[in-house]
């Protein structure tokens, strides 16, 4: 039996990678048991413990905090990692989708097997089919670590049905993320639907839910959660998308460069565009989406960006958002020790510089 501090989130964050470790184990050994290539199970593990903040598994965590009364961990813990691994899945085939080079300061899964398979005359297809197997086997993988948690009939009536909208969310949020690259939208109401469904949701509002579910919350405690998650989870890719544009790569640990030449239709490139004068926005226009574009470029879009203001308003949306997750965890009536947690979530998520 394992209790945690609720307010301790190095060691909650500790007891997660812990999870994931010993299920991984599990897995090389029943690898080399059935003389399966060794080699997907290591390009994942490198993945997986290349770092990441975990705020999925944090947020469930405190959400389980918020609701339970005992310190017993054990079940939700293994809940928790289950929402990493997912994450995982849904990381490695955003990569492909995306066509990104590096993730976390290292080369993405589909780049990892074609470097391990660069003498074979189609390298890069087989790393872009050898990750989406490997993204497809973390989704069967985070299946198989909640359904090996030993909730009961009850527990599992509860968190099922969160799980199940968390799922269809974020796959709904990154189709209308497809449908919106290189289209450059001025309406900041769809682009605010995308965070909503892609990250805020999926991120924050949902992890919260389903420790919550497996708590036995009560709907009023889902409703208190759900005021706290939404504006945290909205800042959050709000900072993600300034991070994306004006972040350090080897602080980051992503190019500063991709998001521009994929063309996402951020808020940040919505507001540009609605403030841009006609000269501003034919530079707009032909350069975002490029994937040619060179560091001139970039910083020809960034100054734009900066000089038509959004990236100002971009901030204060931020901090808006921070204020109002506070005042929501100020009306809820949670512990002093899961409140305590979900402010310092709040900080890490929305002022992260990383």
């Amino acid at each position: 039996m394992l209790a945690l501090d609720p307010l301790n989130l190095d060691e909650m964050r500790s007891a997660v990678d812990s999870v994931l470790e010993a299920f991984l184990v599990e897995k090389s050994t029943a690898a080399a048991d059935g003389c399966f290539p060794p080699e997907a199970i290591e390009i994942f593990r490198d993945f997986l413990g290349s770092g990441g903040k975990r705020m999925r598994p944090l947020l469930c965590l405190v959400g389980w905090h918020s609701t339970a009364e005992s310190a017993d961990t054990e079940k939700v813990l293994r809940i928790a990692a289950s929402l990493e691994m997912f994450h995982a899945f849904t990381l490695i085939h955003d990569d492909v989708m995306d066509n990104s080079s590096t993730r976390r300061g290292k080369p993405t899964v589909h780049r990892a097997f074609a470097r391990r398979y660069a003498a074979r005359p189609d390298a890069m297809e087989f790393g872009t089919n050898a990750a989406i197997l490997l993204g497809d086997l973390a989704l069967a993988w985070s299946q198989e670590l909640f359904h090996s948690a030993g909730l009961t009939p009850a527990q599992l009536a509860a968190a099922l049905p969160v799980l199940d909208v968390m799922r269809t969310e974020v796959m709904y949020g990154q189709y209308l993320d497809l449908l919106t690259a290189k289209s450059f939208t001025t309406d900041l109401g769809h682009a605010m639907e995308i965070i909503r469904y892609k990250t805020a949701k999926y991120t924050v509002e949902r992890p919260l839910h389903l420790g919550a579910s497996v708590a036995g919350a009560e709907q009023a405690t889902k409703a208190s959660l759900s005021a706290y998650a939404l504006p945290v989870g909205e800042a959050f890719q709000l900072r993600d998308d300034l991070l994306g544009i004006f972040g350090d790569p080897s602080i980051t640990g992503k190019s500063a460069m991709e998001d521009l030449r994929e063309g996402k239709g951020t808020v940040l490139i919505a507001l540009a565009l609605n403030r841009a004068d006609s000269h501003q926005q034919s530079v707009l226009n032909t350069l975002l989406g490029d994937p040619d574009l060179d560091e001139q470029g970039a910083e020809k879009i960034r100054s734009i960006l900066l000089v038509t203001g959004a990236c100002d308003t971009v901030e204060q949306m931020i901090a808006d958002r921070h204020r109002a997750a506070l005042d929501a965890l100020g009306k809820a009536n949670f512990s002093t020790a899961a409140t305590v947690a979900l402010e310092q979530l709040a900080t890490v998520a929305t002022m992260r510089i990383s």
